[in-house]
């Protein structure tokens, strides 16, 4: 890893099997409490680490579910339209704030313009029309952006040192997703620029997934699967394709990776997630929205799963695994590196 990187963490996770993780559940509330609207794009399994992290950041500030606050959470299973109805929803109800991500973020501000919402996993909240600028949020919408887009360059590079022989990389996303669609232009061109020849698959639905695997038969060493509702929420399916197909793939978190997906490299999400709640926190407590500046991250991961990897033959280059850190034939830990 690289050591002059400036004002973030950097952490390596090397991973061996599948971590199951708690699921925040919901209790009957009192009524008069603050409320809590939360959002989330997938199937609220494959957001539990993350919920999990932005409920335990909650309890230290002094906000309990069903004591001094209540949270209606709603999941969207990764269908934009659903998102859509599911935002409205909370805006009818008149919650205190709305935290969510992705595309369901855009579809909380068409929802109100009344209800601060905090967004925690938004690549581009500029270019997608939900803040005025990161310094100055302005209306009712701030949070974290993962600049994932601008990681591209990176992710590709750290594929290419575990897959030494990579030519021909395979990109898939979401293209009824912008960021997604960004995001996958920001890989062909760095792909082009490491001397690269990108491949494209295009989806928009789960029933996309298996047709695109076929089409790509033959024509890739290697797989850079860019990360949104739709492909958190079948991410076991696409590993699984993926390692049928005998692919090494490049995901943007650990999520995947703990799907059998072979390395990850991205923001730290349960950090953003429980920095969600601190926003959560000063907005409960008066604070509005146009007045708290969107943060960017300042931890990032790097995850390998040395199960898979050993599956599709790969070896890990000395130069990652000689990073400070400890790793398991069951599961992995963080360090900074």
């Amino acid at each position: 890893m690289q050591s002059g990187q400036l004002r973030r963490r950097e952490f390596i996770t090397l991973l061996g099997g599948a971590v199951a993780w708690p699921h925040a559940g919901q209790a009957q509330q009192p009524a008069k409490l603050p409320t809590i609207g939360y959002l989330g794009t997938t199937a609220a399994s494959a957001w539990a680490p993350w919920t999990a992290a932005f409920v335990q950041r909650l309890h230290e500030l002094g906000w309990i579910d069903g004591r001094t606050v209540v949270i209606q959470y709603r999941w969207a299973e990764g269908r934009t339209e659903r998102s859509a109805e599911l935002a409205a929803e909370l805006a009818r109800l008149k919650v205190d704030v709305i935290v969510t991500g992705g595309n369901a973020a855009l579809a909380a501000k068409q929802a109100s313009t009344v209800v601060p919402i905090v967004f925690a996993v938004v690549d581009d909240p500029v270019g997608m029309g939900l803040v005025a600028s990161l310094a100055r949020p302005g209306g009712n919408v701030t949070g974290l952006s993962i600049q994932s887009s601008d990681l591209a360059g990176k992710r590709i590079e750290l594929l290419r040192e575990v897959v030494p022989s990579l030519r021909r990389l395979a990109i898939m996303a979401n293209v009824g997703f912008p960021s997604g669609v960004q995001e996958m232009g920001e890989v062909r061109s760095a792909a082009r620029i490491l001397g690269l020849d990108p491949v494209e698959l295009e989806i928009r639905r789960a029933e996309d997934i298996a047709p695109a695997f076929e089409s790509l038969r033959g024509r890739a060493d290697a797989l850079y699967v860019v990360g949104d509702a739709l492909v958190v929420t079948h991410r076991v399916r696409i590993n699984t394709l993926a390692l049928t197909a005998r692919l090494p793939t490049m995901h943007n978190n650990r999520e995947f990776v703990d799907a059998a997906g072979l390395m990850s490299y991205g923001p730290n999400l349960r950090d953003l997630f429980r920095r969600t709640a601190d926003y959560v926190d000063k907005i409960l407590r008066g604070a509005k929205p146009a007045d708290l500046p969107v943060e960017q991250p300042t931890k990032f991961d790097l995850v390998i799963n040395l199960t898979t990897a050993k599956a599709l033959g790969l070896e890990i280059p000395p130069t990652l695994l000689a990073a400070p850190t400890r790793s398991s034939n069951k599961r992995g830990s963080c360090c900074d590196c």
